[in-house]
This record gives C-alpha cells, structure tokens and sequence, in this order.
C-alpha cells in the first residue's frame, strides 16, 4: 500500500484495535494506542489477558467489541497474524495495520481475497505523524 493510500485509510478511520494491547505503559503498543487516543481515535484495546487499560475496558477478541472498527492495529507476532486477519474479516473490520516486524504473505492473501486492505511491517504512528503530520 502506497503513501496516499495509507494517508486516505488514517484519513477515514475513526475507530481502532489495538490487538495486543499492553496495560503496562512502557511497552510499545501502549504508547502507540496513546498517541491515537491523542490524535483523536476512538481506540479499543483487545488482549484476553487484562480487563481493563487506562479506565477504559479491554475486550478479549475482535467479535467481543461493540461496534465494528476501522482499523485493527496488530501488535501480535507475524505468525499470529493470518488468524488476526481471519477474526477481523469475520468481525467485519474495515482493515488490518500490522506493525513494524509483524507480516506474513498468507494474512495478506487472506485480507485480499476478503477484500481488505492490509498494511504489514509499518508503524502506524510513525506513518500517521509522517502523513498527516
């Protein structure tokens, strides 16, 4: 996926997952779902392993949120992803963002025969301050 059509996806989206959401706030995938916070998304921190993260719910799968989302942010290991991109596509997510190291050539066919964008091995923060500065 190119510049503009990342910017044009960031554009869009109002909603996200972060799948692997950490309740610690030195890990990575913390301080990105902050940013987003920050820059106005509405983000869902999606980790069956912790209840709740910065007073707000955290919900153990993609199919247990409340509303479907924009952007499914993946901070899972690449071999993980094709399973993330099968509960996103069932969850009927708008598209997958797997993060820097994070990718896998089946995911990728799954997201596009399901006809979602997929974005693999970037960061979106790095990519939203880059694009809509």
């Amino acid at each position: 996926m190119d510049n503009e059509a990342r910017k044009s996806l960031l554009n869009q989206a109002k909603t996200i997952a972060v799948v692997g959401h950490s309740d610690k706030p030195h890990r990575t995938s913390y301080r990105i779902a902050e940013y987003l916070r920050q820059v106005g998304y509405r983000v869902y921190a999606v980790n069956p392993m912790i209840t709740e993260v910065a007073g707000e719910r955290a919900y153990p799968s993609l199919a247990d949120l409340p509303e479907q989302v924009d952007i499914v942010n993946v901070f899972r290991r690449s071999e993980e992803l094709d399973a993330v991109v099968a509960q996103a596509v069932a969850a009927g997510a708008g598209s997958v963002w797997a993060q820097l190291g994070v990718a896998d050539q089946a995911a990728a066919q799954r997201a596009g025969a399901a006809g979602l964008p997929i974005v693999m091995d970037r960061c979106i923060m790095v990519d939203h301050r880059a694009l809509l500065g």
